[in-house]
């Protein structure tokens, strides 16, 4: 059975979701990391950065015509 667009849209806003998700986790990291006076950026918010990217790339992949 072929996905209507309205199981694209809920994906979609679930995809949404888990990147604000990923950004606010990534925000706490730094800020963690600055209040503990490091002056790099932690490896865990870059790779909280990255998923967040792999999860826009996909909303974008979706949500084109």
């Amino acid at each position: 059975m072929p996905e209507s667009k309205q199981d694209f849209n809920e994906i979609v806003d679930q995809l949404r979701s888990v990147s604000e998700r990923l950004a606010d986790r990534a925000l706490d990291v730094l800020k963690q990391a600055h209040e503990a006076g490091e002056t790099k950026r932690p490896e865990l918010e870059r790779t909280l950065t990255q998923a967040r990217r792999a999860v826009e790339k996909a909303i974008s992949l979706l949500t084109r015509n």
